[in-house]
């Protein structure tokens, strides 16, 4: 369904699981980046009445999943740490368009954000399945729907906005940068490292 090139190993739900405090503290910051990557669609693009609504409902909902992981940082006694650079979405950015029109960046701006949603879920799905803690594994589940909704709202909104841009071609050309881009991770406790 999300077309990703190259799913996460298995195995990368063991590197995570053995240290849950630098996992949930990266985790939590993901959740409010999510946030403000929606927050700053709306303020650049208040004309689209239906995409302003819609990204409200999922900057709130980002914050509240923010809210859940630092309770569970509390609830286990750990400590929430400081806000982690995200390596994989600073290379991600890279592929962001520059130049072109205004709807070109505006797209392409969705389909990042698609990008790294469709990344979330699939991670989510794999600590879901592999992660030993049930609690964890439980809610993993339940964030990996989110995702998911999360996924196509961006990409649905694309589609519908574009004006000069083949949207299908672009995504495609996203799912193959992330492809190759992705081979460098999956070996560190980040949702994305």
């Amino acid at each position: 369904m999300l077309g990703l090139k190259l799913l996460t190993d298995p195995r990368w739900a063991n590197i995570a699981e053995s240290n849950l405090e630098e996992i949930l503290t990266d985790h939590a910051w993901c959740e409010q980046k999510a946030a403000s990557n929606s927050i700053m669609l709306i303020t650049q693009n208040p004309e689209f009445e239906d995409l302003v609504h819609e990204l409200t409902d999922i900057a709130i909902e980002e914050m509240q999943h923010f809210k859940m992981v630092i309770d569970i940082i509390k609830d286990r006694g750990y400590t929430l740490g400081r806000e982690r650079k995200d390596d994989y979405v600073g290379q991600l950015m890279k592929f962001l368009r520059k130049d072109g029109s205004r709807n070109q960046a505006f797209v392409d701006r969705l389909l990042f954000a698609a990008m790294i949603e469709a990344r979330s879920c699939e991670r989510f799905r794999v600590l879901s399945k592999n992660i030993k803690d049930e609690f964890l594994a439980k809610f993993y589940y339940d964030l990996m729907i989110s995702e998911a909704n999360h996924y196509t709202t961006f990409l649905n909104f694309a589609r519908k906005y574009a004006v000069d841009v083949d949207v299908d071609t672009r995504w495609q050309a996203w799912l193959d940068f992330e492809g190759e881009l992705i081979q460098s991770y999956g070996k560190k406790e980040y949702i994305h490292g």
